[in-house]
């Protein structure tokens, strides 16, 4: 073959390589662009606001905990003082500062940078256990000293701000939804693909190697703490974009965004979508976001069905939701993938048994221990029935009872099938 034709085959190759790593970041700018227009109430959109917020959060600690594999159980620190950076700015901006409000989250994203290389000067210079230990020790320091400096923090009633009282962008005052959430896709959009491209220089490489083997590093005349360091600023910044984001939308921080329960939805967030993977905390942030604002209006107890759920996917799931999704990758590019549609569904019958029963045994246990001025009367899944009477209680253990045995049954036959299609998608 010719120098020319080899050249030709080179372009075409790398054109096609270009179309299929632009395909997916066009297809989530169309949906973001459709789904204002497709969720058009202001609960549906506040929803999506949360969940943009949620998944800068969710990569961010990705890039800390995924790619460099330190556990940190205090990041809300970062969200939280970003939020906090950006609401003064916010302030300065009615009182006259022309400032345009469309760029407070790189303010906020400023802020997280420059404590999380402050502090994390200090906790990066260890690794594993003691990195999380500090890390959740200046965590409750933070909030300590936000209870102290009131004029800074505004106390346990927080700061607010006004993001209409700034210079009009293009005639956008982002006085409504639709234009916050607009904001906030694109800076999501612009967040995740600069986080995407850090993970492929040669220091996100470094961060993976650190992750799996520090001691090599080292070896081979790279500084592991260094790197961390590296890795927890980078991560920091972004999560100050995401308080920023979130200060823009509520035009309120308070010192509950710095605490333990930003900090622990996070890292559900991670686990849940799937640490390690570029995807998977993008998907555990829209799941737990969800979770969280819905369940919220129906049930006391979405804490505990969150708290559930993490506990499941651990055990079962330790690569996550997207570690089940790309283990049925081989067998749908064989076409193999409508052979499991019947296995899955038998199994979805003991599934959704088992957790009707656990519903109703959750419930009626909140309604007794938690709210008994409402009495005993209550309805779950369209049944009306006495929390106090026997029927319930043996219903609902019956439904649990064989939600386990069908499981128990039913569970082994449908990995064995799967074992079957995924040799004969690799034969």
């Amino acid at each position: 073959m010719s120098e020319v034709a080899l050249k030709e085959v080179a372009t075409r190759r790398g054109s096609t390589a270009w179309l299929r790593a632009a395909a997916p970041w066009t297809l989530a700018i169309l949906v973001i662009l459709v789904l204002p227009h497709l969720l058009t109430t202001s609960f549906d959109r506040t929803l999506l606001i949360e969940m943009g917020i949620a998944i800068i959060f969710a990569a961010a600690y990705n890039m800390l905990l995924g790619e460099t594999g330190m556990l940190s159980f205090g990041h809300a620190i970062y969200f939280g003082l970003g939020g906090y950076t950006a609401i003064h700015v916010l302030r300065f901006i009615a009182a006259g500062l022309l400032f345009p409000v469309a760029l407070l989250p790189l303010v906020g994203g400023i802020g997280g940078l420059f404590f999380g290389l402050l502090f994390g000067y200090l906790s990066t210079r260890r690794a594993g256990t003691a990195f999380a230990m500090i890390t959740l020790g200046l965590m409750e320091l933070v909030v300590a000293l936000a209870l102290i400096f009131d004029h800074l923090f505004g106390g346990e009633e927080g700061i607010s701000g006004n993001r209409t009282s700034g210079p009009e962008l293009f005639g956008i005052r982002f006085g409504s939804q639709t234009q916050v959430y607009y904001l906030i896709a694109v800076w999501m959009l612009a967040s995740l693909a600069l986080m995407r491209a850090f993970t492929r220089t040669p220091v996100g490489r470094l961060c993976n190697a650190v992750r799996d083997n520090p001691e090599r590093v080292q070896f081979l005349g790279y500084d592991p703490s260094r790197i961390r360091l590296i890795a927890f600023a980078v991560s920091s910044f972004f999560a100050g974009v995401a308080g920023g984001l979130f200060a823009v939308n509520y035009e309120l921080m308070a010192i509950n965004s710095l605490g333990a329960e930003r900090s622990a939805l996070v890292l559900l967030m991670a686990y849940i979508g799937g640490i390690g993977s570029f995807l998977g905390p993008i998907l555990g942030a829209v799941l737990v976001t969800f979770l969280q604002v819905a369940l919220s209006d129906y049930t006391q107890a979405w804490l505990l069905y969150l708290g559930l759920f993490f506990v499941l996917v651990t055990l079962f799931a330790p690569n996550g939701l997207i570690g089940l999704v790309l283990m049925h990758g081989p067998i749908a590019r064989a076409g193999l993938l409508h052979r499991l549609v019947a296995p899955y569904a038998m199994a979805l019958i003991p599934v959704l048994l088992l957790a009707a029963g656990t519903i109703a045994l959750v419930e009626i246990n909140y309604r007794l221990a938690i709210r008994p001025e409402l009495g005993a009367a209550m309805k779950l899944f369209g049944v009306s029935f006495d929390a106090k009477g026997a029927a319930a209680w043996i219903a609902s253990l019956l439904l649990v009872g064989l939600g386990f045995w069908g499981l128990r049954l039913i569970g082994p036959r449908v990995s064995a099938r799967w074992g079957e299609m995924l040799e004969e998608a690799r034969a």
